[in-house]
């Protein structure tokens, strides 16, 4: 019995050590099956990203314009939850197992990558702005390296209407709290340039604080939302508004932000001098002058609100006075049955064109001088190339505009130059800053305070 109890036992050690093995082999093969898949997409797609980062760079898409996601490497963990988050979809990719930014002209400052990482490692920013000649250098208050001025909203680098609204509130209760209060009626505590949704908020702040304010812009209220398109929509985060309560959705039309606009202004009363243009800004001992076309009016603090496009950049070739050369698009469908050409590559033009394209009868072209719409947020570039595939627009890459003529327009596309028909030309080169105001006063700028030219603007 011992014999045959020790023969029982081995045989039972074998076929439990048989057992064994097989339920590791079986757990080898299912880890096999399952991750295998996610290996091979994981491995695709950092090689599809480091193509897409190698093209950027090429193209110098990869350095920011304003606000980016800074990284910290060292945290970083290669998760890829920002990239998925991300809704412009091609800021951000995965390479050599870390984040890392693809096309950083993209970023609009969401900062959904920031709330989704799981360690920390990111943060939507305007990083070390020393090197930035685009940037001016303000303190966490927003006050610049002259006393007294402020700058708020996308001026200072960052997009979205909810960090306007956030910094003219900010700026306001510092001016509220500081010593720098008018004494005089006749001299303003505040005076606000801009009626974009950083002046108006600085507006509603300052009423809120009880400062003595006035608020100038040189068209009406609003900003650079009365140059986009009608319907247009435009992206917000949820913020509360003084006064008014809570912008909860991420989507507006342009038309009803207006309108909410107008009627905090009217509901309000707030003092707006609408279509009268600050041309100086002069510093006059403890104050500054504001100078006007219609008057000068003093005050102890400024608040530069006025946004980063000014006016519209033209390209300085013949024919460009003709009144049929156009640098914005209010109303696609005014536009029918006509050959229009768009210049430009950014979200203004494609979207100029994608509204135009899908009007009735129209020839559409769009001239950019680059081989591909790079600088264009993700939905845009979707949109044009169905368009494109559907015929209704006709891209012309490698391009750049010679000449407007009464009937045509002249291209030169690579070596060659071509006449086309044309009843329209709408210009979208971008606008020229309102840098050299802030020049003027001693403002600082990142780049060692360079003199900054349209040149240096990335």
């Amino acid at each position: 019995m011992t014999s045959k109890g020790i023969v029982y036992t081995a045989n039972w050690v074998i076929d439990s050590d048989m057992e064994s093995l097989i339920i590791w082999i079986i757990t080898g093969v299912l880890v096999i099956a399952v991750v295998t898949p996610y290996y091979i997409k994981f491995r695709k797609r950092q090689k599809t990203d480091l193509e897409r980062r190698q093209e950027a760079v090429g193209l110098g898409l990869h350095k920011p314009r304003g606000q980016y996601p800074l990284i910290d490497m060292a945290l970083c963990i290669g998760c890829g939850s920002c990239v998925e988050a991300c809704p412009e979809e091609d800021v951000l990719g995965i390479v050599f197992g870390r984040a890392t930014i693809i096309n950083g002209q993209r970023c609009v400052g969401h900062g959904y990558c920031e709330q989704v990482c799981p360690v920390g490692a990111l943060k939507v920013g305007l990083g070390d702005i020393k090197t930035r000649a685009d940037i001016p250098i303000t303190d966490e208050n927003f006050q610049t390296n002259v006393p007294g001025i402020y700058i708020a909203g996308e001026l200072g680098g960052l997009s979205l209407i909810k960090n306007a609204i956030e910094q003219g509130q900010t700026v306001m209760a510092h001016i509220a709290n500081g010593s720098r209060r008018s004494r005089s009626n006749e001299i303003y505590d505040v005076i606000i340039i801009g009626a974009g949704p950083a002046g108006l908020s600085s507006s509603l702040s300052a009423k809120k604080q009880k400062l003595n304010y006035l608020t100038f812009d040189r068209q009406d209220p609003g900003g650079t939302i009365l140059q986009y398109p009608r319907q247009k929509l435009v992206m917000t985060q949820p913020i509360e508004i003084p006064f008014y309560g809570w912008l909860k959705k991420e989507e507006y039309s342009k038309e009803f932000l207006l309108q909410i606009w107008q009627e905090i202004i009217r509901q309000n009363q707030l003092n707006i001098h609408s279509c009268e243009k600050v041309d100086k800004v002069v510093p006059s001992g403890e104050t500054f002058e504001v100078i006007t076309p219609n008057a000068a009016y003093r005050a102890t603090n400024i608040v530069l609100a006025m946004g980063r496009r000014g006016a519209p950049r033209k390209l300085g070739v013949k024919g460009e006075d003709l009144s049929k050369s156009l640098y914005q698009l209010i109303d696609a469908n005014s536009y029918q049955h006509k050959d229009l050409l768009i210049v430009g590559g950014g979200d203004s033009a494609v979207e100029a064109a994608i509204g135009l394209g899908r009007q009735k009868g129209n020839q559409v072209s769009i001239s950019y001088r680059q081989t591909k719409f790079a600088r264009v947020k993700k939905k845009n570039e979707e949109r044009i190339h169905e368009l494109i595939k559907e015929k209704k627009v006709r891209p012309i890459f490698n391009s750049n505009l010679l000449e407007i003529k009464e009937k045509t327009a002249v291209l030169k596309i690579g070596d060659d130059v071509t006449e086309i028909p044309n009843d329209y030309v709408f210009i979208f080169a971008g606008g020229e800053p309102p840098f050299k105001m802030l020049q003027e006063v001693g403002i600082v700028f990142g780049g060692e305070a360079k003199p900054v030219t349209p040149s240096a603007i990335p």
